[in-house]
């Protein structure tokens, strides 16, 4: 018995030393990753588990979805994004200066300044990044809008299903899809915690190892789809992100760090 009491207090004191990114590293030097990394003396390694391939558009047109007639776009991602406004460009679309966009953080709504005239007017976002921060926003601009949702093979229902409910005309463009990245190596490198930020994130560490065992690695999570993704799988999630106080990953693994140090 006091064998076992000991284990178990070791097994939560562990040291947190690497964490696993399953994302590309962020360009140049400045990161409130890095800064997360230098605070707590971790080794940070990003390594993307997956990787978006384009739906070109000859495929696309076979979903006869006509862009030009929808005056709001529901963005998730800065994939959708990147391949929206590709899709636009390899047809010709010209997308109305006019066009209402609807993004699930503020990190994601930036990211259109790549693409367009950045204006608060036609741009929004959710408060925290969880859907019904995003659902709030748009409710109060959805009369007489049509929404596009871009998406890959794998769209958020929860969306799509409260679109439908509120009687919102919409349209799912796949403009993209997910595909697993070999990680084989990567996974066997002994991480403490590994952080994903997709289904499809999680979809390929099960297609990689179908016998994985979690052990006393830890499971970061972003998003209500990638929490599922990973309780399917039968893994345990001990950290969740976005949440009220922690919007971001970032803050979720300093809040986990700071739970570590009050065991």
């Amino acid at each position: 018995m006091i064998k076992k009491s000991i284990n178990k207090v070791a097994v939560e004191k562990k040291a947190i030393r690497k964490i696993l990114i399953t994302q590309p590293r962020p360009e140049g030097t400045k990161s409130p990753y890095f800064d997360f990394a230098v605070k707590h003396g971790l080794s940070l390694d990003f390594h993307p588990f997956i990787k978006v391939e384009g739906i070109p558009s000859k495929e696309f047109r076979k979903q006869k979805i006509d862009i030009s007639a929808f005056t709001a776009v529901i963005f998730t991602s800065r994939n959708a994004i990147d391949h929206f406004f590709r899709i636009c460009e390899e047809m010709k679309i010209t997308v109305s200066q006019d066009t209402k966009y609807f993004c699930i953080t503020e990190s994601v709504a930036l990211y259109l300044q790549k693409f367009i005239l950045y204006r608060k007017r036609k741009v929004f976002y959710g408060a925290d990044g969880l859907n019904k921060s995003l659902f709030d926003v748009i409710n109060k601009h959805k009369d007489n809008e049509k929404f596009l949702y871009p998406c890959s093979e794998s769209f958020d229902s929860e969306i799509t299903n409260w679109l439908k409910s509120h009687n919102c005309e919409y349209a799912t463009p796949v403009l993209y899809k997910i595909v697993s990245n070999d990680i084989r190596e990567v996974v066997n490198r002994g991480y403490d915690i590994i952080c994903f930020f997709t289904p499809g994130g999680v979809k390929s560490l099960v297609e990689n190892f179908p016998k994985f065992k979690q052990k006393e690695t830890i499971l970061a999570a972003f998003g209500n789809n990638t929490f599922k993704a990973v309780e399917e799988a039968g893994l345990k999630l001990q950290i969740k992100a976005p949440m009220p106080q922690t919007p971001s990953m970032v803050s979720a693994l300093e809040l986990y760090m700071k739970s570590l140090s009050k065991k």
